[in-house]
């Protein structure tokens, strides 16, 4: 009896949130940049529908880390824009299902100069997932075996695009051993036309 209680509250509460999600598009993005305690307060509520226990997903030095490792461009003076705010969002609801490089390279080809049509984008397609999947719990009702059946299919879904989407990226991350051999075969076309030059001045 104890698990129905606190089953059905937290279900219903996710799907709550999940229906009154609204992400902030770009236009409404603050335009003035933000420090970072500012950017960590704006992200928890933005990701609140991210989130399974309430904290927020996203932390200062996680956001250090991300600028580290190129993920996410440098802030100015230690202030944050638009374009940090709106890739960091993405990251964040991104981040469970592929890892950071994969995420860096679907930002590089995807906004390669202008972020905002990514963004809006990536927001609409975010909530036509969420509100699908509380049309689908809504369909299930009360029926524990309905929802069982249905807590199957959605992860049975979730782990095929999940595979989908990582080999998708495979097949467009930079192939590091061809980079390797390329980089072998200048140095070696380096070599050869250094030793013809010098032939030539002897």
């Amino acid at each position: 009896m104890s698990d129905k209680k606190t089953e059905q509250p937290v279900l219903e509460t996710w799907c709550e949130t999940a229906t009154a999600d609204e992400a902030i598009v770009w236009d409404r993005l603050p335009e003035l940049k933000l420090y970072m305690d500012q950017v960590l307060t704006l992200l928890e509520k933005e990701l609140a529908v991210a989130s399974e226990d309430g904290d927020n997903p996203v932390t200062s030095s996680m956001i250090n880390n991300y600028v580290k490792d190129g993920v996410l461009p440098r802030p100015e003076k230690k202030k944050y824009g638009r374009e940090h705010l709106a890739y960091l969002y993405i990251i964040c609801m991104l981040k469970s299902q592929l890892p950071l490089p994969q995420i860096a390279r679907l930002l590089e080809m995807l906004s390669p100069e202008e972020p905002s049509a990514l963004y809006d984008d990536f927001i609409r397609q975010k909530q036509a997932a969420l509100a699908d999947a509380v049309d689908r719990i809504r369909e299930a009702g009360e029926d524990p075996q309905a929802k069982a059946e249905l807590a199957m299919s959605l992860a049975l879904e979730a782990n095929a695009k999940h595979l989908a989407a990582g080999m998708l990226m495979r097949s467009l991350m930079p192939n590091k051993e061809s980079e390797k051999e390329a980089a072998k075969i200048a140095k070696k076309e380096a070599k050869k036309a250094a030793k013809e030059s010098e032939g030539k001045a002897e």
